[in-house]
């Protein structure tokens, strides 16, 4: 089983908290979409014969694509390998690029999975955030995709200029008053060199705390998993059966293959894994998409090691201390310690011979992961 990502880089602006790779000029979509269908054929031999279980359109936003040519793209697919009837099909969209024409034509492609990026129910917040929608746009966008489509994710950031546990508390009773059955839940954070990143270090900007941001996300995770949702990986609550197939297949290190520029892609031949990715370079996709790659490597021992320690952690999913100490040979008493002080802060929890992160644990993920990998 194989899952494939499509990286479309366009958006009508850049956010001013977005450090991803992506470009404004729309004019260069119809382009875009010829280049993709080269490398496609460049690709053809890793597609044929495949059965696929995920697509992923993301970016970037893809939703300001013409339907048209995700339905010209996906037929392309059709014709290499073998789509499952039940794959899961998701288009990453913003709530200002949705009506209900367009909705119907994604839904009649074969889309049948809608990621929204709604970020706030709160006007103040979305306008804090810099973002095109208000907050009738997103109720409205969100209410016809749900009568639409079987399946509707939405994000959800907190962390905004001026925000407080109440406001926050606001956007996810909307979102459940909405009955969306994913939530994702993102905290703000400043990358380098983006527009916020230079408001707040010039003084411009003032966000919240690191005790209010945390506050934040203990109250996310209470009211969703007391709504009945569970909390599958860091970010992301799904009500049962709503999981996102492609992201959980990436986690649990599953091939998946990616196309477009920046796009990454993971795979598994003969017992070799290897990873590869596509420059972060429009232009450079767009003379030659046939040899768009600009990185791989097949990964070491090590790195498979740390691959798994880093991205079980993110879904919760425990690991054999046994497993943990093969890749500690060398220092077995670091990762003792390591483990013992993460036991006494209730970040982890040692059940016989697994370790797993407990719920407070989640939101220190990332800082338990790198001092589980290999020393």
């Amino acid at each position: 089983m194989l899952s494939l990502y499509v990286h479309i880089p366009f958006c009508r602006a850049r956010c001013l908290y977005c450090d991803f790779f992506l470009v404004t000029r729309k004019e260069q979509l119809v382009a875009f979409f010829d280049a993709l269908s080269e490398e496609t054929r460049a690709k053809a031999e890793l597609l044929r014969g495949r059965r696929i279980k995920a697509i992923h359109f993301g970016g970037g936003t893809p939703s300001i694509a013409p339907v048209s040519l995700i339905s010209g793209w996906l037929s392309q697919v059709a014709g290499l390998a073998s789509i499952d009837p039940d794959a899961e099909i998701t288009l990453e969209a913003n709530p200002e690029d949705l009506d209900t024409e367009s909705l119907g034509a994604l839904r009649d492609a074969g889309v049948n999975r809608l990621s929204i990026g709604v970020q706030s129910f709160s006007g103040r917040k979305l306008r804090a955030l810099g973002r095109a929608h208000t907050e009738a746009d997103a109720r409205r966008t969100v209410a016809e995709a749900m009568e639409r489509f079987g399946s509707v994710a939405i994000d959800l950031m907190c962390g905004a200029e001026g925000e407080g546990v109440d406001e926050w508390a606001g956007d996810l009773c909307a979102a459940l008053g909405l009955g969306v059955p994913h939530v994702s839940v993102y905290m703000l954070t400043l990358e380098e060199r983006t527009r916020l990143w230079r408001d707040v270090r010039n003084g411009r900007v003032e966000l919240p705390g690191e005790a209010v941001q945390a506050a934040m996300y203990d109250l996310a995770c209470r009211k969703l998993t007391e709504a009945g949702y569970r909390h599958y990986e860091v970010s992301n609550y799904a009500l049962e059966g709503f999981h996102s197939r492609y992201n959980l297949g990436s986690w649990m290190r599953e091939p998946y293959l990616g196309f477009g520029p920046s796009a990454h892609s993971f795979m598994v031949e003969g017992g070799v894994e290897s990873r590869f990715s596509n420059a972060c370079s429009l232009t450079r996709y767009l003379s030659d998409p046939a040899h768009a790659e600009d990185f791989r490597e097949v990964l070491t021992p090590q790195q498979r090691f740390d691959e798994e320690v880093f991205l079980s952690l993110r879904i919760k999913r425990a690991l054999p201390l046994e497993y943990l100490h093969s890749g500690h040979a060398s220092e077995p008493q670091r990762l003792e310690d390591a483990l013992g002080s993460f036991v006494e802060k209730g970040w982890i929890s040692v059940a016989g011979d697994m370790v797993a992160l407990t719920e407070k644990g989640f939101l220190f993920a990332d800082l338990v992961a790198g001092e589980l990998m290999h020393g």
